[in-house]
Order: C-alpha cells, then structure tokens, then sequence
C-alpha cells in the first residue's frame, strides 16, 4: 500500500508542476507584446494548453500577467478571448480535435478576429489598428501550432516549439538592459547559434527569419532583427558538422554585416558576448562529436530496411495463406429442397399400402404435386393441406404422418442451409482480414524505405541434415513433404507433414501446409503463433475440402544449443545421444480438426553435441509398435544422418511393409562444432 501512495502522491506532484509551468509560462509571454497593445504569444499557450485544468491554469496565468503588464483598455478585450479559448476547447474536446492537429490554433486565431474587429472598427485609425491585429493573429496561430508539442511532451515539432518559446520569452525581456547592453539579446544569440549549429543552412535560416521577425513585430524595429538573424542562421548552419569556432564566428558575421551599416553596434556587443558563451559549452549539448552522427544514421536505416523485409515476408505469408482458403475448394452449391419430400416419403410411405399406386404408377401426378407445393413449403416453412392439389390429398390415407414429417425434414432442411451460409460467411470473412493485415503489412513495409536484398544466412553450419521419402506401395509420388532451412537468425527449422490419405491430393495439401508455414517462419512470427494460425486457416478450409494434415516441426537454436518439437497429431519423434534414447510424443489433433483454439504440442530439450533430433512420418513406424526403431538407434554408431534415415527406411519396409507414405528426416549436431 506504500508504494501506491508514493505512485499517487508523485502522479498529484506532477500535476501540480504542470500546472505551475503552465500558469508561470503564460503569465511570462503577457510582457510580449507587438504593436498595438496585444499579447498574441500568451493567447497561443492558453491555445496551446487546451481543455481541463492546464487550460484553466494558463487562463489564471493571463489574469496574472495582465494585472501586470498590460493596461486595463488591453487587458479587457484579452481576458474575453482567452476566456473564449479555454470555453472552446472544453466544448470540442475529444477524437475531433485529435484528428486535426491544427484546429486549436485556427479556434483560437478566429476568437480572437471576432472579438479584436469590434475594436477596430471603433478606433480612430482603423487601418494601422487593422494591420496591428492581423499580425498579432498571425503570432497567434503560430503560437498554438508551436508551442502545443511542447506542453504535451510531443516529440514531433517539441525541439522548433522549444527554441521559439526561449526567443520569445527572452524578447520580453529585452527591454532589461546593463550599460545599454541587454543580456537577454545576447543569451538568445546564444539559442539561436546553438540551434542553427545542428540544423544546416535551410534549417538555420529558416529559424534566423522567423525569430528575428518576431522581434521586429515586437519592437517595431522595420527587418533589422529579421535580416540580422536570418543572415546569422544561414551561415551558422553552413558551419554545420565542423568547427564550432567557425560556426561563431560566421554567426557573429552576420550580425556585424546587417548590423552595422545601420549602426546597431550594441547588437554586434551583445552577439559577441553571446559567441564566447556559445563556444564554452559542453561538447555533450550538442549531442557529442559530429563525426559519429553518419554512422548512427546508417545503423538506423539498415534497422528499418531489416524491418521492411520482415513486414513484407510476413504480408507475403498471409497472403498465401489467404489465396490457399480459396484455392481448390469446391463452390458450394445449395441443397435441392427435394430431398424434403425423399426422407419423409422415406419414413412414411414405404410401409403404405398405397405405396405402389402413388410412387410407381401414378409417379408423375406425386412429382407434379410435391413440385407445385415446394414455394409454399419454402415462404412458409411448414406444409399445409391445401399446399397440394385435391386428387393427392384425397388420396393419401396417411396425410397427417405425411405433413409432419415434410415439417420436420424441412426444418432440418433450413437449418442446413443456414448454417451452409455462416460457414461461408465465416471463411469469407476470415479470408478478408489475412487480405487486409497482408495489405496494411505491405503499405507498413513499404513506408520504411526503399527494399534492398536480404542478407544471406550462415553457410557455417553446426549441424548437418538427413532426410528420405518413400511412397506406399502402389503410389507414384508420396503424400508427405519434408523441408529443412535455416533463418536469417541461424535458427534450423524442420518441417514434416503427412496429409490425409495418399498420391498426389495428399502431397499438394502437405506441400500448401509446409510452404505457408515456412513462409511465416522465415518472416520472424514466432513458431507456435505460427502454427496456430496455419490451424485456424486449414480449419476453415477443411469444412469445404474435408482434409486435414498433421505437422512435426523441430526449431535448433545453435545460440542456445535447445530443439523445441511442435506436433499437430504427428508421429512420435526421437532425441538419440550414443546409446540412449527417448520418445517425444503429443496428443493433439491434426491441423485443421479442431479450432482457433488448438495449439501444437511443444516439447524443449537441450540438443548436445553428438546428438541426433529424429522426426518421422506414421508410415514409418507404427507409434504403437516402433520397438524395433528405438532398438535400431540405440545401436546406430555412425555419425552421417543421411545414412541413419536410409538405415530406417529399409527396417521400416520390413516391418511396416508400405502400407503408408513414409517419411524420415534427422537433424544431426556433430561434437566439436562450432556455434553459428
């Protein structure tokens, strides 16, 4: 309970400060004020501050630096904009305002329009009070849009927001001056430099310009500051990634270039005074040496291109995966409704005397009249009497029987259908979201650059792989399908499935199965999420096919030196080390039996050197009788798996004699290897 109310007493200390920044912050931009009495920057925060009790917080923040800095004709027509900001944004808040970003600013900049015109067009001078209200509505907005990342600890535009914040809150004050000289103009050189620095000559220029205007509509100083800052961040920003003595001094040169010609010598003083600050600064405010940014940027452009292969491996995955639910099975077709009239014929009139008179001789007036009935039946969904013509009705002697069983079928007949119906709708829908995530993984993959190859996988290997097949007796190609690869990672992944029967429609529904799952794997998904998607996909295509197929896959991490054995109704596998051996067995149903809900069976033992990892097929080896298999390993001396798979496949033939496909593959560590 302590650590609780620690939680709960920081969480209220947090919320205190952010309030007490948001009160001191607008209070502080109230001295800002460009020409004509308006206070744009300090609007801006209570903009920026949006609903709640920061909203309220920077409004109390306005009242208080009102009080101070502005006279009461000014203060008037503030506090009714600012009380209009925060009612606004209380009365919108929610998903709209989160969906457009710029709203709160456009809000605030029409607030303000609305209120300030009604002064304009009172004003001795409306033209010069006009233009003053525009650009303090342009200050404003940008205000809004600027500083809003900032008070939301927002990542996107936070660093220009902070550096235009600092600029304006030092413009305020300006004004303080010692022998003539204002060290906050020297201490925003500083700013400026330091941001110019790290953003080049676009980016330097760019925030040299907006800065220095903001000064002149401040002061009322006609481009000095504009073109002073603007020159200064263009060539600071060509300094970018050398010298920082260089930077300083192309700063300094810019100011003495728009400086002096109009000779504004105490701003070159300031900008000096300002440089020697700015080039005794720590190496680690400017993120430490240059020289290592290339390759930071390097690292992360080959992360996401590694991101983009994955993501377009896995869309490539599941859009098999959705081509396979559609590929090979049969369009389903609706059932006749006359299989109604069949089985209730079926249970009633085989026992009637009439059976011969009605079904033989007068076959086509039954036909006619059970046909002509089918529509009511259908619209209904029960049988009347006067569904059927007289000469029927009058002449069956067990009509009632007749009636009820006709009811019962039919029901059963439209509950057939509809649940024909939502099976479909069902596979239709689970066909349509592995179609959209292998979209929206595609448009993912394609956002993250441009594609580039993918690196190769470790030739040196520690292991070595064994693997042999043989069709039933009779068959000319086997219904099983086996595949080994190795991971990008180094991970080994063996694959055996068995599909349902045998010949060539059991080896195209093992081949589907081993590819869709190899293309999952090689994605980077993870092998049992894997495995139960592959299962959830054959379920619902094995309600129109019928099919079904077993899985047995073996994951070696060389990292780890651990197998891990996946089994969806597959045979026993075999973990041999010398002359011991042990069976790995599971009791899951085959992919495709059971639901979403399935999951493999999952086995994880070390693989030490010297060991074997064994998968085999039921056609193998009887899992109720494979004495004869365990004896067969513990006596294996050898070390090549391919000779071990050919030795079981021989003994399998003469203890099983090819009644099934038949299957082997074995994952050998030899002693002495090296980790990939």
């Amino acid at each position: 309970m302590s650590q609780i109310h620690v939680r709960a007493a920081l969480r209220q200390e947090n919320r205190l400060l952010s309030w007490g920044i948001h009160f001191f912050l607008t209070a502080a931009l109230t001295a800002a004020q460009p020409p004509g009495g308006y206070a744009p920057f300090a609007l801006g925060c209570i903009a920026a501050a949006g609903p709640g009790a920061a909203g309220y917080a920077a409004l109390a923040g306005g009242v208080a630096g009102a009080a101070l800095f502005m006279e009461f004709a000014q203060a008037l027509p503030f506090l009714a904009v600012g009380i209009l900001i925060v009612t606004a944004a209380s009365a919108l808040r929610g998903p709209w305002m989160e969906r457009h970003p710029k709203a709160p600013a456009a809000i605030a900049v029409g607030l303000f329009l609305t209120v300030e015109m009604l002064y304009v067009f009172q004003a001795l001078s409306p033209l010069v009070r006009l233009g003053n209200c525009v650009t303090a509505a342009g200050l404003l907005g940008a205000s809004a849009w600027l500083f809003r990342p900032v008070l939301e600890s927002g990542a996107e535009r936070a660093a220009d927001g902070l550096v235009y914040m600092g600029s304006v809150l030092l413009l305020a004050a300006a004004d303080l001056e010692v022998i003539g000289l204002s060290p906050c103009r020297g201490v925003l050189c500083v700013l400026l430099a330091w941001s110019a620095y790290g953003r080049g000559p676009s980016g330097g220029a760019a925030l040299g310009l907006g800065v220095g205007l903001t000064a002149d509509l401040c002061g009322g100083t006609a481009g000095v500051y504009t073109a002073a800052f603007g020159l200064a961040g263009l060539l600071c920003g060509s300094c970018y990634r050398r010298w920082r003595w260089c930077a300083a001094l192309a700063f300094l040169g810019g100011i003495a270039a728009a400086s002096l010609p109009g000779r504004n010598v105490g701003l070159v003083v300031e900008t000096a005074a300002g440089m020697s600050v700015f080039l005794l600064l720590p190496g680690r405010v400017f993120g430490g040496k240059r020289v290592r940014r290339p390759s930071q940027e390097e690292r992360d452009r080959e992360a996401g291109q590694q991101w983009k292969i994955q993501l377009s491996r896995a869309a490539g995955a599941l859009r098999d995966l959705y081509d396979s639910l559609g590929r090979g099975a049969p369009q389903p077709a609706d059932e006749n409704p006359a299989v109604v009239f069949d089985r209730a014929a079926e249970k009633v009139c085989r026992n009637c005397a009439l059976c011969e008179l009605c079904w033989q001789r007068e076959y086509g007036g039954t036909f006619n009249a059970l046909n002509d009935a089918t529509p009511h039946l259908l619209n209904r969904g029960r049988a009347l009497a006067k569904d059927f013509p007289t000469y029927f009705t009058s002449r069956c002697i067990h009509l009632q029987d007749l009636l009820s069983a006709i009811d019962a079928e039919l029901s059963a007949f439209l509950l057939r259908k509809q649940y024909r119906r939502q099976l479909e709708e069902t596979r239709r829908s689970a066909r349509g979201q592995y179609a959209q995530l292998s979209e929206l993984l595609t448009a993912t993959a394609a956002s993250l650059g441009a594609a580039v190859p993918a690196s190769g996988t470790n030739n040196q290997t520690d292991c070595r792989i064994g693997a042999v097949l043989r069709p039933k007796e009779g068959e000319s190609v086997c219904g099983d399908t086996l595949m080994s690869f190795q991971t990008e990672q180094g991970t080994w992944c063996l694959l055996l499935a068995d599909g349902m029967g045998s010949g060539e429609a059991a080896r195209k529904e093992s081949a589907l199965t081993c590819r869709l799952l190899r293309q999952f794997l090689e994605a980077g998904i993870a092998p049992d999420a894997a495995l139960k998607t592959l299962n959830s996909a054959m379920a619902l295509r094995g309600a129109d096919t019928g099919s079904f197929t077993t899985i047995d896959l073996c994951v070696y991490d060389p990292r780890t030196s651990e197998a891990s054995f996946y089994k969806f109704g597959a045979a026993p596998s075999y973990l041999k080390k010398g002359g011991t051996v042990r069976r790995i067995t599971g009791g899951s149903l085959p992919a495709g039996l059971r639901g979403a809900s399935a999951a493999p069976d999952i086995t994880r033992t070390p693989l030490e050197p010297g060991a074997f990892a064994i998968m085999i097929s039921d056609g193998a080896a009887d899992p109720n009788e494979d004495d004869w298999l365990q004896t067969l390993l513990a006596a294996w001396t050898g070390d090549d798996p391919q000779a071990l798979a050919t030795q079981i496949l021989t003994e399998s033939a003469r203890h099983e004699h090819m009644r099934d496909d038949c299957a082997v593959q074995i994952l050998h560590r030899p002693v002495g290897a090296v980790p990939c």
